[in-house]
C-alpha cells in the first residue's frame, strides 16, 4: 500500500484513510518493501547486531506539521478512526514484564513483543514470529519509543514495558480527548507562533505553517505545575540578574543555607535587605522564615545563574517563563519535568535567533555578541511573538500516532476527573510523584520573579 499525502480537506482525509490499515496510518508500510528477507528463524545465528537498512517508513522523523494545526486535527480524527476499528477487533496483547529485552534476547516474551509491535505497524508482518530479539525488533522498539517520547534505546525495560502495555481502548479514549483540546486550540494562532507541549516537555517555532525548529524542554515539575496559557514574547533578556521568588526561598533555598552555609556565596546570590542595601548572608535568621524579609538576586553568569544567559520574557499572570539553564544535562533525559514552573529551552541561541529575526541589528552574530560581553541587555522583536503553552498527551501528524505519559494527570482516566479540573497554578498543585521538589544539580529552580 502506498502512501497518501495529506489531503487539504480534513473530511476527505479522514475518509481515506478510513479504508486502510492502522499499519498503514502509523508507519505508512507498503507490502514487501521493508524487509530482504522473512526473519522467522534465527537459532543458529551468532551474532544479532545485524545492521541491515532500515524501511524509511518505519523511521520517526521529527515532524515539519505544527502540533496546533488544521493537518494534527485532521490526522487525529482519522488515527481515532482506525483505533476504533483496532479495538472493535479485541486491540492487542500485552507483553509479559519480567527481564530487560534488547538484541540476542530470546524466548515467548520475544514473540509476544514481535506481536504487539505489528498490530500499531512498529514491525512490518513481514518479520515474522521468530522468539528471537534481532535487529528488526530493535529498530521497531526504537520508533515506538520514539513515537511514546521514551528515549529511543531498543532496549525494552520498565517504562517501554508500561507504554506496550496501556490497552487499546485507553489509548483511543486518550486520543478522543486530546481531538477536542486540538480543536479548540489550532485556530486563529497567527503567521509566526511558538508552542510548548508540557507532556511532551518540546517546544517548536512554527513560520507560515511549517515548523521551524524543535527544541526539548525542561517544564514544571508535578508539584510546580507549568501553567496551560497563552501569552507573547515581547522581550529578550541577555545576562540577566535572577532574584529568588518568595515561594522558592521557602521550599528550597532557606533548607540549602541550612544544610550549607557557603550556598549564596558559592552561586553568587546576593541578599538584598529592605532598604536595598547589601548585606552579608549571616545577616538573616536561617532557622526560621526571616529569609522572606530579603531580596535574594543572582548575578548574571552562563556558569550559575539559574537562568543561565538568556530570559524571554512571555507576560502573564503566572509570573513564568523562558529561559536558558547552565544545566543542560536535562535536555538529554526522558524524564524533564524538572522546573518549578519555568520552562527550559534547549539550543536557546538559535530559539532567540528565530525570535528576533525580523528584528534590525540582532542576526546570530550580535546575540553571540551579546551573550559574550557579559552586559544586561535587553532585545525587544519587532512584533510580538504569540506563545502556546498546552496539554496534548495524543496526537497524530505525518502518519505518525504520538502519546505522551500524562503526568500531571488531566486526562481524566484515573480515581479524579483531574481533566475537568481547573488549571493549577505551579506553587498550588499537589506532590504526586516521589522525583518532585528535588532541586537538580545543585541549582535552584526558576518559578516567577516575585
Amino acid at each position: 500500500m502506498k502512501k497518501t499525502n495529506v489531503p487539504l480537506s480534513r473530511r476527505l482525509f479522514a475518509q481515506s484513510l478510513a479504508t486502510t490499515s492502522l499499519s498503514a496510518l502509523l508507519g505508512g508500510l507498503h507490502a514487501g518493501g521493508a524487509l530482504a528477507a522473512p526473519v522467522d528463524s534465527f537459532a543458529d545465528q551468532a551474532e544479532w547486531e545485524q545492521k541491515y537498512d532500515a524501511d524509511a517508513a518505519l523511521q520517526v522523523r521529527r515532524t515539519v506539521t505544527p502540533l496546533l494545526s488544521q493537518q494534527t486535527v485532521a490526522m487525529t480524527d482519522a488515527a481515532i478512526l482506525q483505533y476504533r476499528d483496532l479495538v472493535a477487533r479485541g486491540g492487542w496483547q500485552g507483553v509479559p514484564v519480567g527481564r530487560t529485552l534488547k538484541v540476542g534476547s530470546s524466548g515467548n516474551p520475544v514473540v509476544a513483543l514481535r506481536k504487539r509491535l505489528m498490530v500499531t505497524g512498529d514491525l512490518d508482518e513481514a518479520a515474522g514470529f521468530s522468539p528471537i530479539f534481532d535487529s528488526y525488533v530493535q529498530a521497531a522498539v526504537q520508533r515506538f519509543q520514539a513515537r511514546h517520547g521514551i528515549n529511543a534505546s531498543g532496549v525494552v525495560a520498565e517504562q517501554t514495558f508500561q507504554a506496550l502495555n496501556v490497552p487499546a481502548q485507553d489509548r483511543l479514549r486518550q486520543l478522543e480527548l486530546n481531538l477536542v483540546r486540538l480543536r479548540s486550540q489550532s485556530t486563529n494562532l497567527g503567521a509566526r507562533f511558538i508552542t510548548m507541549n508540557i507532556p511532551a516537555a518540546a517546544v517548536e517555532t512554527v513560520d507560515n505553517g511549517v515548523v521551524f525548529s524543535h527544541h526539548a524542554a525542561g517544564v514544571g515539575k508535578i508539584d510546580r505545575q507549568s501553567p496551560v496559557m497563552q501569552a507573547k514574547v515581547v522581550e529578550i533578556n541577555f545576562n540577566p540578574f535572577w532574584t529568588v521568588p518568595a515561594s522558592i526561598i521557602r521550599k528550597d533555598l532557606i533548607p540549602k543555607m541550612q544544610a550549607d552555609p557557603n550556598y549564596l556565596t558559592d552561586n553568587k546570590i546576593r541578599v538584598i535587605d529592605k532598604s536595598g542595601a547589601e548585606v552579608p548572608p549571616t545577616a538573616v535568621n536561617w532557622n526560621s522564615m526571616d529569609a522572606v524579609n530579603y531580596r535574594f538576586r543572582q548575578d548574571p553568569g552562563a556558569d550559575v545563574n539559574s537562568l543561565g544567559v538568556v530570559r524571554v520574557n512571555i507576560p502573564n499572570p503566572y509570573g513564568v517563563y523562558m529561559h536558558d539553564t547552565p544545566a543542560k544535562g536535562v535536555f538529554g533525559d526522558d524524564y524533564r519535568f524538572v522546573s518549578s514552573g519555568c520552562v527550559r529551552v534547549q539550543n536557546i541561541r538559535d530559539y532567540v535567533a528565530w525570535i528576533l529575526k525580523d528584528t534590525p541589528g540582532w542576526d546570530r552574530d550580535h546575540i553571540d555578541e551579546a551573550i559574550r560581553s557579559g552586559a544586561r541587555i535587553d532585545a525587544r522583536p519587532v512584533a510580538p511573538v504569540p506563545v502556546y503553552w498546552v496539554y496534548v498527551t495524543a496526537w497524530a501528524n505525518d502518519g505518525i500516532v504520538q502519546f505522551r505519559e500524562d503526568i500531571y494527570q488531566r486526562d481524566g482516566f484515573g480515581s479524579t476527573v483531574a481533566a475537568l479540573q481547573p488549571v493549577m497554578q505551579p506553587e498550588d498543585a499537589p506532590n504526586r510523584d516521589p522525583r518532585a521538589g528535588v532541586v537538580q544539580n545543585g541549582l535552584l529552580d526558576p518559578m516567577g520573579d516575585d
